[in-house]
């Protein structure tokens, strides 16, 4: 699948690595920064999508969505990825292509964006069929570049938090699966926001800290998902038998 995400705002908060972990399958782990875990909000609108063999999803040459992730590690493997709690989406063709093929916790949601001003905008999204209200709503803009971002480099929090290359979910069996990204390093600007409402983690039973999100802002960034594949482990060493016969 190829893809290409707009105008993303990047709000993170750090929370206790044992709530994240209640909610992983088996055989991921909590991928922790300064000792804590990160649960992302991540609203944004996507365009130039396709699914290879697949023809293209009517209405869906573009809308917006709206992510709620975490970040682990591949127990077996130490693969670092994006695990992802729930997703928005305006597009139901596009919430159903997205949960056959990767499996990922989508949902149809009514969802509005407005460019206020080069790079300000106002997010509304308030999810479909939920048995409780599950509603975010900001506005956020960009502050241009900085030398700080220019480069995100290991080590930092920039860099745990944006640049993974490998996502993870679970098939029906509960079992992980992960799928591979590329992408080239996101280019990331400082960013604020005013963050009127979000339900997102309360939805999953996460309550988020009082002190404001980590906040960036990136304009523009292509994005290429190959297929989900199951997570297997690491082949443990086996025992060789010898056949071996008396000499004399």
């Amino acid at each position: 699948m190829t893809q290409q995400w707009n105008d993303v705002l990047f709000a993170h908060w750090p929370v206790e690595a044992a709530q994240v972990a209640a909610l992983l399958p088996e055989g991921l782990q909590v991928d922790t920064f300064d000792g804590a875990a990160w649960l992302g909000v991540v609203p944004f609108w996507m365009d130039r999508i396709k699914v290879r063999g697949i023809p293209p999803v009517p209405g869906a040459r573009s809308f917006p969505e709206l992510n709620l992730r975490t970040y682990v590690r591949d127990r077996y493997t130490g693969t670092h990825g994006v695990y992802f709690l729930s997703l928005d989406a305006s597009n139901l063709l596009a919430v159903g292509v997205a949960r056959l093929f990767y499996r990922l916790p989508y949902y149809w949601a009514e969802m509005r964006m407005a460019q206020r001003t080069e790079r300000e905008f106002e997010y509304y999204s308030r999810r479909y069929w939920s048995s409780r209200p599950v509603v975010f709503k900001a506005r956020y803009r960009g502050l241009g570049p900085t030398r700080k971002l220019a480069e995100s480099r290991p080590g930092t929090l920039e860099h745990f938090l944006t640049e993974r290359y490998c996502l993870f979910s679970k098939n029906r069996a509960g079992q992980p699966i992960r799928a591979n990204v590329h992408h080239v390093p996101w280019p990331l600007e400082e960013a604020e926001a005013e963050i009127e409402r979000n339900d997102l983690a309360d939805a999953i039973g996460i309550a988020l800290p009082k002190e404001g999100p980590v906040l960036y802002y990136s304009r523009q960034l292509a994005v290429y998902i190959w297929p989900a594949q199951l997570v297997r482990p690491a082949m443990a060493a086996q025992p060789v038998r010898v056949a071996v016969s008396p000499s004399g």
